[in-house]
């Protein structure tokens, strides 16, 4: 399919007193009066913002009053990119800047699951059981640079631990529950750990999951562990007896219940998190981003393009393997309140959020894309049923948001309402492209390229297109780009990744269209990736699983915008002699992805075929592939020249033709 141009109508426009009220203008007035900088419209803002980089961070590290123990020597030592070092000299401690913003009896986190009910965790306490598991962690011997990891649902005690993590300088990773063995082994054994949180197990969709097995497994295959914290979540006193050097997490807050809680600074570029790449090509690569970058970028997202303040409560529905779970966190450093669900979001039916919203008074609903889509399409009408009074912004991520979902927001939801629908990457962990308090939203559009981000749409030349569709670049460094991968010592994964195409500029890997008026059009990834629902996995992880069905002897797996509301994922096989893709097979490949990879990964449909197109050297078409299938002509979406079987392809081109009609 040939993507279509997408054109908006006007769905929103923020009144005057929205627009002076709001945390960007509070920003541009502080310009004016501190460096004499005076912008009329937010298109001037940005512009100046990605011209001048350094005068733009430095302006965002003093509006936010970075608390650092040593100051920096300048902004931008080195401003190549892959590369670039931030704020070289300067000390300073990420989860210190959550907790400069603590009122002890006010609710920092709100939350709900499946079989938990509705509570509250003040700041108090929040502070109190960080200090308590830093210390655990300490006694350990967990010092700055360690790594600790977490099999753990969106619960509080997962944040707990990663500020606790955070406020000694080690380093976090996590991965959710639903997450197959194999996925979780994948990711954490390149890092290795010293320490494991882990839920004993979880419920989703009204089932119980035991995952105390699978805890059991995790921790065969990590022999740098020496310390597994249990957090009784689908039990209220789970068996350790099998699991090897276990406790409670009740154990460890009892033992540092009177700690006081005290922050390790670190160097700007410390390492804060490991988030991971897809594993499109290999196991997925495991992205460090620093405790400065991190704290800055978040800091200008969620404070100026989000607009949140203190008085917010904000929601965003995910889990902790995907980077939106580190944006609600990092939302504690506005003293804005945090809510969190844990759970089916459609479980019993598509009125559980609303009901969640309206419960907690909640302020800012963010969500994914299909989330939104899947309520239209189940006909619900939140409005009718809800007190959404409180309710001022939607956020919308993880897939574009179609036309029609922006509609049935304003029709459905709120007609007063600012939906933000955003995009960016678990590369940056952040929204380079999504809201503005000062701009309208179009239907279809996110509203402009966030500030300090040097959003383009280039050519296969590299030539910028306005008003066309072309490869997402980023032309500037950005402090919250990945200091590094692990275990890529001189850096060619990281420089494959995001800088072989255009020397020197950040390909993402997503289509992208730059209107006129600064809006911009989302199409999906332009790459190999698979985004389901917001989790990103990449293809090897499908190949590595079906290597358990020995009926398939090869396979080919692409994620096609078949159109704006949706994707379209076929799986190809190649069979092994004499054997057929009976319902029995199909049945048996889907339950090996829904279990080693993910549930939101389990192909649309599956396909048998003779044999799949490979370059010369034996690689997988999957990109040319997936280009053909959304209606590139071949002779622009591969060389032919360069396959070891040519004719391999026709397949493909009539299944494009025919895919309207093969659609599930």
């Amino acid at each position: 399919m040939t993507i279509q141009r997408i054109e908006g109508k006007l769905l929103w426009e923020p009144s005057q007193q929205f627009q002076d009220e709001s945390n960007m203008k509070k920003f541009m007035a502080w310009l004016e009066e501190t460096r004499g900088l005076r912008f009329q419209t937010y298109e001037q803002l940005w512009n100046w913002s990605v011209t001048d980089i350094e005068g733009f961070w430095s302006a965002i590290w003093h509006f936010y009053e970075v608390q650092a123990k040593t100051p920096y020597d300048q902004v931008l030592a080195d401003k190549k990119m892959p590369g670039a070092k931030w704020f070289p000299g300067s000390t300073l401690n990420y989860a210190e800047h959550i907790f400069r913003n603590e009122v002890p009896e006010k609710a920092a986190i709100i939350y709900q699951s499946e079989n938990r009910a509705l509570g509250e965790i003040t700041w108090f306490k929040l502070k109190k059981e960080t200090a308590a598991i830093a210390a655990y962690l300490k006694s350990l011997g967990v010092q700055p640079g360690d790594r600790v990891v977490a099999y753990a649902s969106n619960i509080h005690e997962t944040i707990t631990a990663f500020l606790a993590c955070a406020s000694i300088g080690a380093v976090w990773s996590s991965c959710a529950p639903e997450f197959g063995i194999m996925s979780v082994i994948d990711r954490f054994k390149q890092i290795e750990p010293k320490v494991l949180f882990a839920v004993d197990g979880y419920r989703y969709g009204g089932k119980d999951f035991n995952r105390t097995e699978l805890v059991k497994k995790i921790q065969a295959e990590l022999p740098t562990l020496t310390q597994t914290i249990i957090i009784p979540y689908l039990q209220e006193e789970p068996h350790l007896e099998e699991l090897k050097d276990a406790v409670l997490w009740g154990e460890a807050i009892e033992k540092n219940k009177g700690e006081v809680l005290t922050f390790t600074p670190v160097p700007f570029d410390h390492p804060l998190w490991i988030l991971y790449s897809s594993g499109t090509t290999g196991k997925p690569k495991a992205i460090v981003q620093s405790q400065g970058g991190i704290l800055l970028e978040q800091l200008k997202m969620i404070g100026l393009q989000k607009n949140v303040k203190p008085e917010d409560r904000l929601f965003w529905f995910t889990t902790t393997g995907w980077m939106m779970w580190n944006v609600v966190v990092s939302t504690l450093l506005t003293g804005a309140t945090i809510l969190l669900y844990d759970g089916n979001p459609g479980y019993p039916n598509y009125d559980t959020l609303w009901k969640f919203a309206e419960e907690t008074k909640m302020t800012v609903f963010g969500t994914s894309a299909s989330f939104i889509t899947a309520c239209m399409k189940a006909g619900v009408k939140p409005k009718e049923h809800f007190d959404l009074s409180h309710l001022n912004s939607i956020g919308s991520t993880g897939s574009p948001l179609p036309v029609s979902g922006f509609d049935w927001v304003y029709e459905e939801v709120k007609k007063d309402l600012w939906l933000v629908s955003t995009s960016g990457g678990t590369d940056l962990c952040t929204a380079f492209v999504g809201g503005s308090p000062l701009l309208p939203v179009h239907s279809g559009e996110l509203q402009s390229r966030a500030l300090g981000a040097s959003v383009k749409a280039f050519d296969d030349q590299g030539q910028e297109l306005v008003d066309e569709i072309g490869e997402l670049v980023i032309t500037e460094p950005m402090p919250s780009m990945p200091i590094y991968f692990w275990n890529d010592e001189n850096g060619d994964r990281y420089h494959d990744s995001y800088f072989d195409v255009y020397s020197g500029i950040w390909r993402h890997g997503d289509f992208i269209k730059i209107t006129t008026k600064g809006s911009a059009i989302i199409y999906g990834r332009s790459d190999a990736t698979i985004n389901r629902g917001g989790v990103r996995m990449g293809t090897s992880e499908i190949y590595s699983a079906l290597e358990s069905v020995p009926e398939v002897i090869d396979s080919l797996v692409v994620d096609i915008p078949i159109s704006s509301e949706q994707s379209y994922m076929p799986l190809f096989v190649v069979m092994r002699e004499k054997a057929s893709l009976t319902d029995d097979v199909k049945s048996r490949i889907n339950q090996v992805i829904r279990q080693n990879c993910s549930p939101r990964h389990v192909p649309n449909e599956i396909f048998p075929v003779e044999e799949l197109p490979k370059t010369l050297n034996g690689k997988k078409l999957e990109v040319p592939i997936k280009k053909i299938l959304m209606g590139t002509p071949v002779e622009k979406a591969v060389n032919i020249g360069s396959l070891a079987n040519p004719d391999t392809i026709q397949y493909f081109v009539e299944f494009e033709k025919n895919m309207n009609g093969t659609q599930g």
